[in-house]
Formats: C-alpha cells, structure tokens, sequence
C-alpha cells in the first residue's frame, strides 16, 4: 500500500510557518499564567485513521464528517451520495460521502479549536481537485488543496492556522471546516481534526 496521499498546494510553507509561530510565540510560564488557556475545549474521542499511511498522530472526527447524517451547509451543487471511503477510518466502513463538482462548497458545524489543533485530514477521490478553507466568525482563510485520485486515499496533511486564530481569540475559537470544489468532481469523506499535542 502506498504511504503516500495526494498532494497537496497552495499556502503550505506560509501556513506552517505562521502556526509555529503562534504555536511557540507563548512560552509555557505565560501559559501558567493564564495568558493563553491550554485546556482542551473539545473531548471528541480520538482515533488513529491514518496509521496506514505512516500517520501516527491522533485525529478526531469533525462535527458530522462522516457525512453519515446531512449536517453540513451544502451550496452549488455540493451533496451527500451513497457510498464510503473503504478503509473504515471511522471504526466502521460507511454509507454515505460528499461529493463536490467544481465551484460547489460544503462547510461544517463549528468545532471549538485552541492551540492544539493545527491539521486537517480527510480522504479524497474521483477527479479533480478540493480547496480547503477554515471559517471563523466572517473571515475566511485558506489552508490548501487537495488533489484526487480514482481510489480513495488520504489527503494530505493540511495545516491551518487555528492556533493563530485561537491565540488571537483568547485560547479558543468556534471554527468551520469549509471544502470547496476547486475543478473536476471529487468525493470527500471522514474528515479529520488533529489535536496537536493532546494529552
């Protein structure tokens, strides 16, 4: 099996960069000192979906990213279709996927995020290609692409800037996942937050 998911485009370097530095810009002492609440704001359980693919980190599933249940704003043609990926990411192989044709978008119930969740994961397949994007209040900021192939494999690791936003919120912050058809028409299913250094 390959350890190598699609690939992955857009702002990656710049992302990764402004992350580790809201990340670290907090040493731990103005972290005791409450400057920066550390706590973790979401106790979804955590899985290891991607341990096939040399990813040992651990993920919890995003509000509703199953797609098992319609809970996610669809818009432009964007919508759930019969059919799973394979790998039973969730612990379970499931029913339903999202597919998203170009220029269609989805986006999530908001999840709480703080400093510990920099990464977005999900698995893709069809053609074409999948713009990710996180929403928090108006703003919307992208965080990368991920490109489709005919069988469903991983995306790649999408780092986000959730640590900056929380950071400039206070700690936390109500976040949406949004995904939009960038070309072609691929699915989408089981996506994936990372709580980075959860414990």
């Amino acid at each position: 099996m390959s350890t190598h998911g699609p690939r992955l485009r857009g702002r990656h370097s710049t992302l990764s960069a402004l992350v580790l530095a809201a990340a670290f810009a907090f040493p731990a002492s103005a972290a005791r000192a409450d400057l920066i609440d550390l706590t973790p704001c979401n106790t979804s359980v955590l899985r290891l979906p991607f341990v096939p693919w040399a990813d040992v980190a651990s993920y919890e599933l995003s509000p509703g990213g199953d797609f098992e249940q319609p809970s996610w704003a669809l818009s432009g043609g964007a919508q759930r279709a019969s059919g799973s990926e394979p790998h039973a990411a969730t612990g379970k192989v499931g029913n339903w996927s999202l597919t998203l044709p170009a220029g269609s978008s989805a986006q999530s119930p908001p999840t709480c995020v703080d400093l510990r969740y920099p990464t977005v994961r999900f698995f893709i397949a069809g053609t074409g290609s999948v713009a990710v994007s996180l929403v928090i209040g108006s703003s919307t900021v992208p965080a990368g692409t991920a490109v489709a192939g005919s069988a469903w494999l991983p995306s790649p690791i999408i780092v986000t800037v959730s640590p900056a936003l929380a950071t400039a919120s206070g700690g936390t912050a109500q976040v949406s996942v949004r995904l939009t058809g960038a070309s072609g028409n691929p699915k989408v299913d089981d996506v994936f937050i990372d709580p980075w250094n959860r414990g």
